[in-house]
């Protein structure tokens, strides 16, 4: 309600810039009496469901040339750092004062689910998250001067994983898009305006396969090492590391839009939407005591997840980032979605608007628009359009009709040799045609 009511505030002081003065008069009437009409229907928050990426890590891997190898960071490669502990340390802090009154002040085991991929910087992303969301208090103190307390983080073998890992490498199809999406003339365009800073990679890093695509990992390790003060290779001017960020940016639009966005999303972050969207439309009418579901996962994760909103920026989300989605109910029981994005800890988290809805989006409008980005039969969706398959079928029938006409012949000859009479098969003496008209 207090986004709304600053919605109409900006509205009211456009109009009075604007000299309008009467009109003004008149929507700052309508407005107020639409906020005291707000109050007496007063929203409900009755569910939550956040998703984040995990904090600062060290390099997923180095490039052949980097001078900082795994030994020079203390828990290894794609380990959370203990800036990324602080960083969801944080998170927790900033979820535990967004939903005071809304969750218990100590933690209660029906009130949240916890979900997390099974990498180890995730899981303890969701930990040092927890830890800041509940701190102990009285009864669930276990140990003096330990403000901290175990609480559960289920996960799935990443084998196993087709909710908050993307993008998803088991569908055909999406493997033609991306085909497709290399040829269109912006992904062109774009290598080609940096062709200079792809060569210069190559060149310098002693990796052989660089190119728009890839070349995301290069800056991912640079970017790490100088949010830790490590020495970057003289060739890393400024300018270098700006157009590698611009390359990196372009990499996640191409994997989740750019090109058929709407189908993209549908065999990808459409997964994870559609059960959040289930969720929602589950907790509208509660029968459980769930009120917070969180999930710890990537920055693929929810790019993915907001590229199938139509709500991505086009950059890469940055540690911490947290997704959220409120639903709330009012007193003649209506249900409305509101979604928040916080990608920066300095200041609030703010509204995200899905497009053709209102920011406070009706549930069933939520509903209806989203379905759009979601599959009904993934698996189906996945294969290969019919123009593509066309070939295969008629090969797949070429083969089949000659194994079949083979063995037809096979049967035949079969057939006509066993009607031979026993006597005419195998050796015997050839009787000459004047004996046989003697006897």
């Amino acid at each position: 309600m207090r986004l709304r009511q600053e919605a109409i505030g900006l509205q009211w002081l456009a109009l009075y810039r604007d000299g309008n003065m009467v009109s003004s008069a008149v929507l700052f009437v309508l407005t107020v009496g639409s906020i005291c009409g707000e109050a007496a229907a007063e929203r409900q928050l009755v569910y939550v469901t956040v998703l984040f990426r995990h904090g600062d890590r060290s390099p997923i891997k180095p490039f052949p040339t980097d001078p900082h190898q795994e030994s020079d960071w203390p828990q290894g490669f794609g380990q959370l750092s203990q800036e990324g502990m602080r960083q969801h340390f944080d998170l927790g802090h900033f979820l535990r004062k967004r939903y005071k009154g809304f969750l218990n002040e100590s933690y209660e085991r029906h009130e949240i689910s916890v979900r997390s991929t099974d990498y180890d910087r995730t899981l303890m992303s969701a930990e040092a998250n927890l830890a800041g969301l509940y701190p102990p208090a009285g009864e669930q103190v276990f140990t003096p001067n330990l403000p901290w307390q175990p609480i559960p983080v289920h996960t799935v073998p990443q084998s196993e994983e087709r909710l908050l890992s993307f993008p998803l490498g088991d569908c055909p199809r999406y493997k033609q898009l991306m085909n497709e999406t290399e040829n269109t003339e912006g992904f062109i365009n774009v290598t080609t305006t940096y062709q200079d800073i792809i060569e210069l990679v190559r060149n310098k890093t002693g990796l052989n396969n660089t190119n728009v695509e890839t070349i995301w990992s290069v800056y991912d390790t640079l970017f790490c090492e100088s949010c830790h003060n490590m020495s970057a290779p003289d060739w890393v001017t400024p300018d270098v590391m700006e157009k590698l960020r611009v390359l990196k940016d372009f990499g996640f639009q191409i994997t989740f839009g750019f090109y058929k966005q709407e189908e993209k999303s549908r065999l990808q972050g459409g997964i994870l939407l559609g059960e959040i969207v289930k969720n929602l439309s589950k907790m509208a009418v509660p029968d459980t005591k769930l009120k917070l579901m969180m999930l710890s996962a990537h920055d693929t994760t929810v790019a993915a997840l907001q590229s199938s909103l139509n709500v991505f920026n086009g950059r890469q989300p940055p540690y911490a980032s947290c997704q959220i989605f409120e639903l709330y109910k009012d007193d003649n029981g209506s249900a409305s979605v509101s979604m928040f994005y916080r990608n920066d800890s300095t200041v609030a988290a703010f509204p995200l608007q899905l497009p053709g809805c209102s920011l406070d989006c009706p549930l069933d409008e939520f509903v209806r628009i989203t379905k759009l980005s979601i599959s009904e039969d993934r698996e189906k969706e996945c294969q290969v359009p019919s123009k593509g398959r066309d070939k295969e079928v008629i090969v797949s029938l070429a083969v089949s009709g000659s194994l079949l006409l083979f063995l037809i012949v096979i049967l035949l000859c079969v057939i006509c040799w066993q009607k031979e009479p026993i006597g005419n098969r195998g050796y015997h003496h050839v009787i000459n045609q004047d004996a046989r008209e003697e006897s």
